[in-house]
Formats: C-alpha cells, sequence, structure tokens
C-alpha cells in the first residue's frame, strides 16, 4: 500500500464498494491500523475540491476524486489495487486538497489553538 494508489474499498451502507485514493504518507503506513482516503465517484462534478480521472488514469470509466469526503479507514478493509496515480495527477491531488472545505477549517482551528492533533494522555 502506498500514497497515490486506488484500490477498492468497502465502506459501510447505506454506501458500497468503490475506488478510494490512499493519501496517508508511506513512512507511516507500515505502523497504522487506519489509513486516510479520500473516495472516487462518478458523479464528476468540476470543481477545484476534485480531481477527474479517466481510462488514461487507469480507472474503467471517468470518474473524480472526491476531497470534500476525506475520510480515515481501516487498512484491513482495502482491497486491490486498481491503478497508481502519476506524479502530474498527484500535483492535481495537492490542489484540490486546499481546496476542501474540511480541510481549510481544520488549519485554521489549528492554528488558532483550537484543535489539536493528539489529545494530551
Amino acid at each position: 500500500m502506498k500514497r497515490g494508489e486506488i484500490p477498492w474499498y468497502r465502506f459501510k451502507p447505506p454506501d458500497k464498494k468503490r475506488p478510494v485514493l490512499i493519501l496517508t504518507r508511506d513512512s507511516i503506513l507500515r505502523y497504522l491500523g487506519e489509513v486516510t482516503v479520500a473516495p472516487v465517484t462518478t458523479s464528476i462534478r468540476d470543481i477545484p475540491s476534485d480531481v477527474f480521472l479517466s481510462r488514461n488514469d487507469g480507472m474503467k470509466k471517468d470518474c473524480a476524486i472526491n476531497f470534500d469526503h476525506i475520510q480515515t479507514v481501516s487498512k484491513n478493509k482495502i482491497g486491490p489495487v486498481i491503478t497508481t496515480l502519476s506524479p502530474e495527477k498527484l500535483k492535481m491531488v495537492s490542489r484540490a486538497i486546499q481546496f476542501a472545505p474540511v480541510l481549510v477549517q481544520l488549519v485554521k482551528k489549528y492554528h488558532k489553538g483550537s484543535f489539536k492533533l493528539r489529545p494530551n494522555i
């Protein structure tokens, strides 16, 4: 498993099995039981927080990575890899993540000191 790969993942109902983009950095993946992913959808919205994919990217049909719904999921439920994104697409991913509202809000909270990455133990 590597950052930039797109494997299958089965979400809890009412969702379904769908491709996801692995976002967690490679250097930490082997130590974690969970991984951060962005779902891939056939609903193409043509907005800055999505990245378009096609057959040229190794997908069966046109689709988009949706960065408005990033989540952390169990590594054990990650299925076989469909494709791996090119360095050019990974640059587009970095730009799209900057537009996703949830991440922008988290970054703002972190910089204001109201959001902690790790709880005090």
